[in-house]
């Protein structure tokens, strides 16, 4: 009897979690160019620019909301050409103060411009980057200034030491990267009509450096950066996954246009 009733609720509930509507939104968050002979240590590219793509997301998980990334502050560089996050947010019906959960992929200032509206999520993060942004002195690279609003309000955070199943069902899990940030993540979301969907944060800032494992001259560990790289493509391979090089223009056709969203 109570075989049965556990094999009817763990039924029940992989049903449940099938039934959750799931939608990927990109917005943008930046524009420009960039040199890409920063981008390799082996001097893989001769080119002295390279278009250069900011990208946010939006994840909705029934009624759940969960944003990826923040993009630059609006103003704050030459390449934070972008409208602000909260004004793309109401194209959409989003609310800031109804996301759940903001997930950063590193501590950058073009990913951690504008964490600030989201005074009720839970910030999903690296533990490694969270110590650098934390520590005393902070890391080298380390927007502190973007999370100013999160460490004198003690809003919630999550430092995340391994991989995380952000809903509980499988449909959304942030993936640990590290090597470009000691606490670098990527972002795997699984999608019912697309299929998996893997955003890689700067894990890769170009196809080149996918391909061929380029690794950028001012990452922090080598060795990690390829290790991430690789576990990418076998990520790709074994679930026909779409990986999306968030800083390659190229990649930006993979998502629908905003405000459209894949589902």
């Amino acid at each position: 009897m109570k075989f049965g009733f556990w094999l009817a609720l763990g039924a029940f509930l992989s049903l449940a979690a099938a039934a959750q509507e799931v939608t990927l939104t990109r917005l943008e968050c930046g524009k420009g160019a960039n040199d890409p002979r920063r981008f390799s240590d082996t001097f893989a590219y001769t080119e002295t620019t390279k278009p250069f793509a900011f990208s946010c997301y939006v994840i909705k998980h029934d009624t759940d909301v969960m944003v990826w990334d923040t993009g630059y502050l609006p103003g704050s560089v030459k390449n934070a050409t972008n409208k602000p996050l909260v004004d793309l947010l109401k194209q959409i019906d989003v609310d800031p103060e109804h996301v759940k959960f903001v997930g950063i992929s590193h501590f950058h200032a073009d990913h951690t411009g504008q964490l600030a509206p989201f005074k009720n999520a839970t910030l999903l993060i690296g533990k490694g980057d969270w110590d650098g942004i934390t520590g005393n002195p902070p890391m080298g690279g380390a927007n502190v200034k973007g999370f100013t609003e999160w460490i004198s309000e003690k809003r919630k955070v999550e430092p995340l030491t391994g991989d995380k199943d952000v809903f509980g069902d499988g449909t959304v899990w942030i993936l640990r990267a590290p090597g470009h940030t000691p606490g670098h993540t990527m972002l795997l979301v699984r999608l019912k009509e697309k299929g998996p969907v893997v955003l890689v944060g700067d894990a890769v800032h170009f196809r080149e450096n996918y391909d061929h494992e380029g690794v950028p001259s001012f990452n922090f560990d080598r060795a990690q950066t390829i290790a991430s790289i690789q576990r990418i493509k076998q990520i790709e391979k074994n679930i026909k996954a779409t990986v999306i090089i968030q800083h390659d223009p190229r990649d930006i056709g993979k998502l629908p246009a905003f405000p459209a969203a894949a589902k």
